[in-house]
């Protein structure tokens, strides 16, 4: 993470905290605790499976971070730890069953053409629209909650916490082509969705 001039840079804080200086470490904390919470949040859908996840990733990130090497970016780091605690804490809890988004994929007819008529293309396409604006109403908010696990990782971090693929690749232990792909598919889930919401059949 760029610091303003004069900070510490975070893998200067995390070799200091490592030697036993606790306020380097308090001050990794307090510069990350608010994206580590936001992204926690996003991933669980409930604020308080983003609490616990927030606790959880910091726990580990104290507990683990002598095996922390430069080879990749402390952030890169810590968002992996913080997106598995956040995975972890929502399969602990007692979910609501709801079926998988999957039946919201584009679907072909016999010869290869898209089965939906143009006026559906075109209300889906206004919904993805919705989408790379990053206006997600609640109803869309509780679709990213339905996307399977890998899905809705890369989405989030992608998309909605804006990272780069190739630091989503880092953070997940994916190829690049992986991570596009699981984008692309979600924001096809998603726009489909969104499509049946605003009165769109296929």
């Amino acid at each position: 993470m760029p610091v303003p001039g004069g900070e510490a840079t975070d893998e200067a804080l995390a070799a200091r905290a490592v030697a036993g200086d606790e306020p380097a470490f308090e001050d990794l904390v307090r510069r990350y605790q608010a994206r580590v919470y936001r992204l926690a949040a996003r991933l669980t859908g409930n604020d308080g499976d983003a609490q616990d996840a927030l606790q959880e990733t910091f726990l580990q990130v104290y507990r683990n971070l002598g095996g922390f090497r430069r080879e990749a970016r402390f952030s890169t780091w810590l968002y992996r730890i913080a997106t598995n605690a956040a995975l972890g804490v929502q399969r602990t809890r007692r979910r609501r069953p709801a079926d998988p988004l999957d039946a919201f994929l584009p679907r072909f007819d016999a010869e290869g053409r898209h089965a939906r008529t143009p006026a559906q293309l075109q209300v889906a396409a206004c919904a993805e629209e919705l989408l790379d604006q990053r206006l997600l109403a609640a109803k869309a908010r509780e679709a990213i909650e339905r996307l399977p696990d890998g899905y809705r990782e890369a989405l989030v971090l992608r998309d909605l916490e804006e990272m780069e693929t190739s630091e989503v690749a880092a953070i997940l232990g994916l190829e690049p082509a992986a991570v596009r792909q699981r984008v692309h598919r979600a924001r096809l889930m998603l726009a489909g969705y969104l499509s049946e919401l605003a009165g769109v059949k296929p």
